[in-house]
């Protein structure tokens, strides 16, 4: 078995404790000219908890293993994988959905309320 190093388990660590299949969870270390590139492979069924909404997840994870790789003068980056396909289609917008009602604007004058008549 190859050599583990400190931002390795760390990444496996941190990623087996928020996945429902830990035993998947793998990665490969590679260094070259521009740093460490250390790639996550993991049980497609858990790329949403690894990368969290809005990416926030995957965002934390990095920064860590940044100040992990700074510890190690070394520049310290992810990458997730994604097999080829796995990708789901982009959600539909709002806009382009036909069943829906045509939603109403407000405008401020359709409103004769004013502060006063609140009673604050």
């Amino acid at each position: 078995m190859a050599e583990k190093y400190h931002d390795q388990e760390f990444v496996e660590y941190i990623i087996r404790g928020i996945v429902n299949h830990p035993d998947d969870v793998r990665t490969e270390r590679i260094v070259d000219e521009r740093g460490v590139l250390i790639t996550l492979f993991i049980n497609p069924e858990d790329m949403g908890y690894v990368i969290g909404r809005q990416g926030q997840t995957a965002r934390a994870v990095r920064t860590l293993l940044k100040i992990v790789g700074a510890k190690e003068n070394a520049r310290v980056n992810l990458k997730i994988y994604e097999p080829e396909g796995s990708r789901r289609p982009p959600r539909e917008h709002r806009e382009d959905r036909d069943d829906r009602a045509p939603r109403e604007e407000f405008r401020a004058s359709d409103d004769d309320t004013s502060v006063d008549d609140l009673g604050i």
